[in-house]
């Protein structure tokens, strides 16, 4: 498994509220402050305290892109870590285990650490999780001195404890030296020097500092699981920059409070999960009726209803492209990684200002919360969009906020401008925003707002951020996928193209507008397709079918959905899979005389059977 480019996943399961999330996000942290690459994922009950907490990083001195199958360290700090964790080990793993866990003797190697007894002896039984951070602080051979530094930065607002867990974590380190001693199987030669500057982001503080990047200057927010980090982090950096945060009493006071910001001038926004923003598509509607400019996060997770409030899901896609009583444009946007949360973000700030409409972002609990090493970001573009203004001339003469216009938008006071007066309605309006229900003046009133939309199309054809193609250039199968899905699907495509089979991916950022262009260029070489979604009914394949229905039939192209709806991401293993059997049931359609077709096919299934489905392991790397 450790081969020219190795990386190692290391899992940690214990019993929430006795410290696991902490113990994996500051091994995490010194791993990377160490010089590796990172990338996590942590999945945790609904319960406050009880209940089973996994959390997982992957390891790696290149770019990792997952956090990983199988795990090559378990790290169990209670029976159930074992019961639930043995049967998704690689072969050759080892396990980090509480002296008083039974695990069998003759399965995988192991290192017991008594972190109860020296937590007991210290009079200080919330020291288990730095007991164990100090034992995989010498087992992986980081810096004890650096690991020391971090902790007390991290712990700094529990400066009761941080001496006692600072001792846990000696005491933890000392045990692990004097008894294991010998050279630790999954330990990396650690660099001396770093190729590039990193900095290590969960993906609810790169929305953050994207949000601030795009000049956000107001939020306001309803606490509400997965999306509560957002705030969290908006609160330490907002005032600095400037701007006001307010936690409110529910999320239709959220967002009705950042939209009379935003009706004032300020960039604002507000951020929720699935219930919440059921709650908030009324508001929705006014910001789209009133053409107000908005910037919503959906942070999506399980449901319906409750459903499982602390697991992932894609299933809010329908929800936030079409939800409303009538019809109320809006654009949405969907990054696909803890990169591209920053930019997308700063992206959303600028085409709601400009095109006066409000902007859903997109992203879910497993994005939110994981962390990845990334580059530095640089400036999201070299001028943002701002909201078009009225001239001196219009404000002197007859201003009309809602006047029609080609492109559907029309210039935007805000109060105190002479002149600029206006009624900013919830009623359908005439151009000066009195109410009008005529019949004609609505029907001109919803194209002028729909107008915005397809303008947007046109000038979002020439950006690049509009979507991710990557992968062999006209291949006949290719995989079509948004949001965080798209390390899975990445790193599994490597594996397929060891096979020999030529494939192509596209991820789209902006799923309303679609970028029409980008996709008709991928489809036209297209023999099948698959669509691997997080959601029970495949939303974004039938999208896809629904807006490229023509297209698909004219060249007889096969859609294949690949659907998992259990509140954990994808597996590489299981887009791997999905992939050759997709291949595998078009081989069944075509025959010889379809030549090229027919030669890849014959490849693919000599391919297969020689890696004899172990194309994909659980610690391997693309």
């Amino acid at each position: 498994m450790l081969g020219s480019d190795p990386t190692v996943v290391v899992r940690v399961g214990g019993e929430g509220g006795e410290g696991t999330i902490t113990l994996g996000d500051l091994f995490t942290r010194i791993a990377a402050r160490a010089g590796l690459e990172i990338y996590s994922f942590q999945t945790y009950p609904a319960e406050i305290r009880g209940g089973q907490v996994m959390y997982q990083t992957r390891l790696g001195l290149r770019r990792v892109m997952t956090e990983g199958d199988e795990a090559d360290v378990l790290v169990a700090m209670n029976q159930q870590a074992w019961a639930e964790e043995h049967e998704d080990l690689c072969a050759e793993a080892v396990i980090i285990h509480e002296a008083t866990v039974n695990i069998p003797s003759d399965q995988h190697v192991h290192y017991p650490i008594p972190a109860e007894k020296t937590t007991q002896a210290l009079d200080w039984p919330m020291g288990k999780n730095f007991v164990f951070l100090g034992a995989l602080t010498w087992l992986f051979r980081f810096d004890s001195d650096m690991a020391e530094g971090l902790i007390r930065q991290r712990m700094r607002r529990h400066a009761e404890s941080v001496e006692k867990n600072l001792e846990a974590f000696r005491r933890g380190y000392r045990y692990a030296r004097d008894t294991y001693p010998e050279p630790f199987p999954f330990a990396f030669p650690l660099l001396d020097t770093m190729h590039e500057e990193r900095i290590l982001l969960s993906g609810a503080d790169a929305m953050a500092l994207g949000a601030l990047a795009g000049g956000c200057k107001f939020y306001a927010g309803y606490p509400i699981t997965p999306a509560t980090p957002v705030m969290e982090s908006l609160a330490r950096y907002l005032p600095q920059f400037g701007g006001t945060l307010v936690q409110v009493e529910d999320e239709i006071a959220a967002i009705n409070m950042a939209i009379g910001a935003a009706y004032v001038g300020q960039l604002a926004m507000t951020a929720t999960s699935g219930p919440g923003l059921s709650l908030m598509v009324e508001g929705l509607g006014l910001a789209s009726m009133a053409e107000i400019p908005l910037v919503l996060v959906n942070v999506q997770r399980a449901g319906p209803s409750t459903g499982l409030p602390t697991k992932t899901s894609q299933g809010d896609l329908f929800l936030a492209l079409y939800g409303g009583h009538g019809d109320a444009p809006r654009f949405v946007l969907a990054p696909d990684s803890v990169k591209d949360c920053y930019f997308q973000m700063a992206y959303a700030f600028s085409l709601s200002e400009r095109f006066q409409m409000p902007v859903i972002v997109l992203s879910d609990q497993a994005m939110a919360a994981r962390q990845e090493t990334t580059p530095l970001p640089g400036d999201p573009w070299s001028g943002p969009l701002r909201r078009l203004t009225p001239t001196t001339d219009q404000l002197a003469g007859d201003y009309q906020r809602y006047a029609h216009t080609a492109d559907g938008i029309s210039p935007m006071t805000h109060p105190g401008m002479p002149g600029g007066m206006y009624l900013a309605e919830s009623l359908e309006h005439d151009v000066y925003g009195h109410p009008d229900q005529t019949p004609d003046n609505h029907q001109r009133m919803m194209q002028k707002r729909a107008n915005k939309v397809e303008t947007a199309r046109r000038m979002l054809a020439d950006w690049s951020m509009t979507s991710r193609r990557w992968g062999d250039r006209g291949a006949p199968f290719g995989i079509v996928g948004w949001g965080s899905t798209r390390g899975a699907v990445r790193e599994a495509m490597g594996h397929i193209h060891t096979l020999g089979i030529p494939i192509e991916a596209i991820y789209p950022h902006t799923l309303l507008p679609m970028p029409d262009q980008a996709m008709s260029d991928f489809l036209a070489t297209k023999r099948a397709i698959l669509v691997p979604e997080l959601n029970f009914s495949g939303q974004f394949g039938r999208m896809i079918e629904h807006r490229y229905y023509r297209q698909l039939d004219e060249r007889g192209v096969h859609i294949y959905q690949h659907k998992k709806e259990q509140g954990i991401p994808f597996k590489v293993r299981e887009i791997y899979d999905a992939t050759i059997d997709m291949i595998d049931q078009e081989r069944r359609l075509w025959t010889k005389e379809h030549g090229e077709l027919a030669r890849i096919f014959d490849a693919v299934r000599e391919a297969h059977s020689a890696a004899n489905g172990d194309g994909c392991d659980g610690g391997c790397d693309a």
